[in-house]
């Protein structure tokens, strides 16, 4: 019986490789907070969403909300957070960073169009404590 001839497995290993490297997305955040967007008439898309940090403020989902309650919550990444913690968050984020990349990082406010101004305000002053300045509204086209 004559040799099996694999000269072309790495070939194949690299190719089954790059493909599932090509069509793997990485896990998104796990929303715990419920939000609707504000409509808007003049928007912009961003442009690198790697320099984009996503701040998500809305009302506990249906399972937290019997023991938070439903008042506005933050959430940063996966786990709910005071206003207080945003400046640290900032700091880790800017810090995973490539170091040319830090002075372009936007931070995204998706706040639901039912939050009280006061929790945006002390979000945005702790966002300034932390020298995030470049704040990005996220809304939905107005229909």
């Amino acid at each position: 019986m004559p040799a099996l001839n694999t000269s072309s497995l790495p070939d194949l290993i690299f190719t089954l490789l790059f493909f599932f490297m090509i069509v793997t997305t990485m896990r998104e955040v796990t929303l715990r907070v419920e939000f609707k967007v504000p409509q808007a008439t003049e928007l912009e898309k961003l442009e690198k969403k790697s320099l984009v940090t996503f701040i998500y403020v809305g009302k506990p989902t249906a399972e937290f909300r019997q023991k938070l309650g439903n008042e506005s919550r933050i959430q940063l990444n996966d786990n709910y957070a005071e206003v207080a913690e945003i400046q640290d968050y900032i700091i880790g984020e800017r810090a995973s960073m490539k170091e040319e990349d830090q002075p372009q990082m936007t931070v995204s406010l998706k706040v639901d169009q039912d939050t009280k101004m006061g929790i945006v305000t002390d979000i945005k002053e702790a966002l300034r404590k932390a020298y995030a300045l470049k704040i990005n509204y996220s809304a939905q086209p107005r229909q």
